[in-house]
């Protein structure tokens, strides 16, 4: 088969199976998700050279617990009162674990962007693989499904708007890049990145923010302004981020020596390669969302 149709099948495939679990049901979407970090735990693992086993059964429990906990408190209660025999009110706090997690998550990440810029790093230790393995990777999994419940209520524009924004940007980094791309941003890493890619994919990212804002969230004419801001917002922390999550995950993949994390996806490479933006973002998101949600 020729690679481009190859490639233009999976990638079909991955948008129409991606937007029909978001519109489906929280369900869907937690299920869906929930099998792309078992394959990113499994490709992480390969990339490392770690034994997977531990980490699936450790990661798969994790996500659910914390999903469990965090959307579905009352049926947790409802749970642990039935096993007790009890009907015991149990609060959980939520807003702390979001807190604990959401640091945890950022001190790793913060460890990912010195990674990246670490030139004699050509070997990862042990504990520091385990480390990536739970903040770079599984927690972002969980975040990204905080997120798409916005402030409150869950809401699959957010999540679509995101990954929209996410695609913009990789689109136009890569054509402004190819058009008029003369400085490299980090070749050592990625050479085919350039400075005025990366500038490009936040420009146009921001437009698509603007655009997403006005015609396909569709806020409340009296909230209209302040959803356009926190949208190109988003869209610039997208362009920011997520270009620096797909060079971490460049680097891994350089000191594995491979071209791709997986062959999951024929012409795409692994999950790591399609969601690497959106896992080093969501974080970001989350906390962003947090911010706003405190400031009103």
């Amino acid at each position: 088969m020729n690679e481009t149709l190859k490639r233009s099948i999976s990638g079909a495939v991955y948008i129409v199976l991606l937007l029909a679990s978001i519109l489906y049901s929280t369900e869907s979407f937690f299920i869906l998700f929930g099998i792309f970090l078992l394959i990113a735990i499994a490709e992480f693992c390969n990339l490392t050279q770690l034994n997977k086993i531990l980490p699936l059964i450790v990661g798969a429990l994790l996500y659910c617990s914390i999903t469990l906990i965090s959307h579905y408190n009352q049926l947790t209660t409802d749970t642990i009162n039935q096993y007790l025999g009890t009907n015991i009110e149990i609060t959980l706090n939520i807003q702390q674990l979001n807190i604990i997690l959401l640091a945890t998550t950022l001190v790793v990440s913060v460890k990912c962007i010195l990674f990246l810029f670490y030139d004699n790093v050509q070997k990862i230790s042990t504990s520091s693989k385990y480390l990536y393995l739970f903040g770079y990777i599984t927690l972002p999994f969980v975040f990204i499904t905080k997120i798409s419940f916005g402030i409150k209520d869950y809401n699959p524009k957010i999540i679509i708007g995101l990954f929209l924004l996410i695609w913009t940007n990789d689109t136009f980094a890569y054509i402004v890049g190819k058009s008029i791309g003369k400085h490299k941003l980090l070749e050592r890493i990625s050479p085919k990145k350039t400075i005025e890619g990366f500038a490009g994919g936040i420009i146009f990212a921001i437009v698509a923010g603007y655009l997403i804002s006005k015609y396909y969230i569709q806020a409340k004419p009296e909230f209209s302004q302040q959803s356009i801001l926190i949208w190109t917002s988003i869209a610039a922390i997208v362009g920011v981020f997520g270009t620096i999550g797909d060079l971490i995950e460049s680097k891994f993949k350089r000191i594995a020596g491979v071209k791709d994390s997986g062959n999951i996806m024929p012409g795409h490479g692994g999950v790591l390669d399609r969601l690497d933006s959106v896992i080093f973002v969501a974080p970001i998101i989350f906390l962003f969302y947090q911010i706003l949600n405190y400031v009103s």
